[in-house]
């Protein structure tokens, strides 16, 4: 598996468009939509995120696994992996390639139903709450909310495709399918926006988006070859599969839900006590920051594939050199990222005009802060993965229980408003998990300071 600077360029490329192309929609967005649909946009994103939830962890479970096929494995483990000791000569078990597929489309046809009867039930209801009082055209609301329905349950339904990509280590292509994707994405949401379209443009973008990724990724992945091998193979029980994916699968499942609700359950708690002008000045100033995290954790993802491949041949100073070199990234993007918002930033949406303004400073630095322990930590936990163990799925549902009672608490007995949402997963995050998983993998990987100038 080749994976190399060209794929980190690519990456850095695609995850800037993923993360910023709402941001670069900004100018159009805060000229063109008044506040409150600025906030009802945020409250849309962080539903969007939700129904990511319902992969449940399985997507970088299946990808680990796929990348554990085509680096020669026969078996697939629960726990830890089957080692691979020639890497001249790799043989691909197309058997077993064609059972993982199987159960991955057996899966997510059922994660999308399920996401589909919760948006289009509960999700409604929540909608129909927030827009009590909202002085614009529901209707046109509630036709994006229609769009963002269907195209989060086909989303879910097709997210196979990333895993076989990332799996299989064609990393460079699935980023350029990314940036087809969201470039597609900016000019017919900029073109629509100016047609005066408002949040039914942003939602009709996204899901023209969507399908020319997917479409894309099935191309790249079923190439004739693969498509001629797996007709003949004899596909593994998708049980067995499952089975093997499974134990995992639910704990990085659980993990996940416990950093959606540290991460998003602010906003979504925040909009029953806040207006939704605050929210939309607090949504604003997340998703720039959302952007610094995204670029700071770029090099570490690239190479995830190729991490899992260095585990089955057992190179730890080859994983240690990546983790360091990702480690000095991170830093970086923080550094210079977070300066550019804390003096700049303002002074920017000013310059477009926007009737929507940003966190006051010491919010932004206390926010900046936060995001980067755990950026940091998301980080560590993905190199754990790489051994197939999850070992951080307790920690994660008990900051997840900690951030909303503190949420609770701060909303209701102290007055300190936007505060409150960075505040309670910082204190949920601090006491353990931004420590604890960092320093498992330095133990691990034997870092010592002078690595970091060794590089």
């Amino acid at each position: 598996m080749q994976i190399n600077h060209k794929d980190l360029f690519w990456n850095y490329g695609a995850t800037f468009l993923k993360i910023a192309s709402s941001v670069i929609l900004l100018p159009l967005i805060l000229r063109r939509m008044p506040t409150e649909m600025v906030g009802i946009w945020s409250i849309f994103m962080t539903i969007t995120a939700f129904a990511s939830l319902l992969d449940f962890g399985f997507n970088p479970s299946f990808a680990r696994n796929i990348t554990y096929v085509f680096s020669g494995v026969n078996n697939l483990n629960t726990k830890g992996y089957e080692r691979v000791y020639s890497t001249t000569f790799q043989t691909v078990d197309y058997g077993l390639l064609k059972g993982v597929i199987s159960a991955m489309q057996w899966f997510y046809f059922r994660m999308a139903f399920l996401l589909f009867l919760i948006l289009s039930t509960f999700g409604t209801y929540y909608i129909y709450f927030i827009l009590e009082n909202y002085k614009g055209d529901v209707t046109e609301i509630y036709i994006a909310w229609t769009i963002l329905c269907l195209i989060n349950t086909y989303n879910i339904f097709s997210l196979y495709y990333d895993s076989l990509l990332q799996g299989k280590g064609l990393v460079k292509k699935s980023k350029q399918i990314v940036i087809i994707g969201y470039l597609v994405y900016l000019v017919m949401a900029s073109f629509l926006i100016f047609q005066g379209y408002g949040i039914v443009a942003i939602v009709s973008a996204q899901a023209s988006s969507v399908i020319i990724i997917r479409w894309l990724s099935y191309k790249f992945f079923f190439t004739e070859e693969i498509k001629q091998k797996l007709a003949v193979a004899v596909a593994r029980d998708k049980e067995e599969v499952l089975k093997a994916i499974y134990p995992n699968a639910l704990k990085i499942g659980l993990t996940s839900f416990g950093g959606f609700i540290v991460q998003r359950s602010a906003l979504i708690i925040g909009s029953l006590y806040l207006t939704l002008n605050e929210i939309a000045t607090y949504g604003i100033s997340m998703q720039l920051i959302a952007v610094i995290t995204g670029l700071a954790g770029i090099y570490a993802a690239t190479f995830q594939p190729k991490i899992v491949q260095l585990r089955v041949e057992n190179d730890l100073q080859q994983i240690k050199k990546i983790y360091v070199l990702g480690q000095i990234f991170l830093l970086s993007t923080f550094l210079v990222g977070g300066l550019l918002l804390i003096f700049f930033g303002e002074w920017g949406i000013g310059l477009i005009g926007s009737q929507t303004v940003l966190m006051n400073k010491s919010l932004i630095i206390f926010a900046v802060l936060v995001s980067f322990l755990e950026c940091n930590h998301s980080i560590a936990g993905n190199m754990i993965l790489t051994k197939n163990e999850v070992p951080f799925f307790k920690a994660s549902l008990f900051s997840a229980l900690a951030t909303i009672i503190l949420l609770f608490i701060f909303f209701n007995f102290f007055d300190i408003r936007i505060a409150s949402m960075i505040a309670a997963p910082a204190i949920a995050q601090g006491v353990y998990q931004n420590w604890k998983w960092p320093i498992v993998v330095k133990n691990d990987l034997g870092i010592k300071f002078l690595d970091f100038f060794k590089i």
